[in-house]
């Protein structure tokens, strides 16, 4: 069993989408714990509406390269569709921060609020 951490953000109905995203995941993987959510500014292109960004504690079978390829899945049936501004707007996005205790993401180290929330789910992980 593998264990993961995935960072969630939406700023298109925020609500909505991440209460979505955890049910669709909670569908195929055990779904184990959640953080809290924080409003957090965008970053890069401001003119848009502040995001909803958390973290999702999940254990799943899948293997690393099969459970990415699950969470753009995800937000493809969430109806994301990629912009060319990397920065804009989102229904949902879901990245892979943590790999049975393995920081995967440099996003870790560049944005506060994900590793407040990961921080959240394992306390005790190294950094």
């Amino acid at each position: 069993m593998n264990e993961v951490v995935v960072s969630v953000g939406s700023n298109i109905e925020p609500d909505k989408n991440v209460k979505l995203a955890k049910y669709n995941l909670s569908k195929t993987d055990n779904f184990v714990n959640e953080s809290r959510f924080y409003i957090t500014k965008p970053i890069g292109f401001t003119e848009q509406p502040d995001f909803l960004n958390g973290a999702f504690l999940i254990h799943t079978e899948d293997g690393f390269e099969t459970f990415r390829q699950k969470l753009k899945q995800v937000e493809i049936d969430q109806g994301r569709v990629k912009q060319s501004n990397k920065n804009g707007p989102r229904c949902i996005d879901l990245d892979i921060v943590v790999w049975n205790r393995r920081i995967v993401d440099p996003d870790f180290y560049q944005r506060d609020f994900i590793k407040k929330t990961v921080l959240e789910l394992i306390p005790d992980l190294k950094v």
